[in-house]
């Protein structure tokens, strides 16, 4: 009648199977929850450079510095299918050249039992903020938004941005100083 071998393959499959709906049943309790939080964005200090670009001709590109602070609670955000938080600060600014361009400053991994409460004073750009070119000098829209990505335990993977940012004017004039 029926061996060992494929009663343990019976088993095994419908284990599986259960497995399956048990992992569905976990995507879809927080597939459609609302993962935006408010967030707050202060800039206290930008600074712009014109230094020379080693990865192309040898031209001079803008180099930005930026100081902000960041506040915000992710508690909310936590559930029992997060098992962490990709948390990214970008700029978004548009060029003659480019209509475009999106630069990540800063990131910060948060796992489960962490602090999900932000309150970061003073902080320096974690990436070097490039333009290819000279299109930071006197640039009024430059657009700092913090966004993150859900790791969840089962399901897909959710981009959200937070709900605040900042526009920020950089300077007319290029910082001559050695330091930041």
């Amino acid at each position: 009648m029926n061996t060992v071998l494929s009663r343990a393959n019976s088993l095994f499959a419908f284990s599986l199977s259960v497995m399956a709906a048990l992992t569905f049943g976990c995507f879809i309790t927080t597939a459609f929850k609302e993962r935006s939080v408010p967030v707050g964005i202060a800039i206290s200090r930008v600074m712009l450079k014109n230094v020379e670009d080693f990865t192309g001709p040898r031209e001079r590109s803008d180099l930005g510095f930026v100081t902000f602070d960041i506040t915000a609670d992710l508690q909310a955000i936590f559930d029992w299918n997060v098992k962490q938080l990709f948390l990214y600060l970008s700029a978004e600014y548009s060029t003659k050249n480019n209509a475009l361009n999106q630069v990540v400053l800063w990131d910060k991994i948060i796992l489960r039992g962490d602090n999900p409460k932000l309150l970061l004073k003073d902080m320096k750009s974690k990436y070097f903020f490039f333009d290819d070119g000279n299109g930071l000098k006197g640039n009024r829209n430059v657009t700092l938004t913090l966004s993150w990505n859900v790791v969840p335990n089962a399901g897909i993977l959710p981009l959200v941005t937070g709900s605040g940012h900042v526009s920020v004017p950089f300077p007319d004039t290029y910082e001559i100083a050695k330091s930041y």
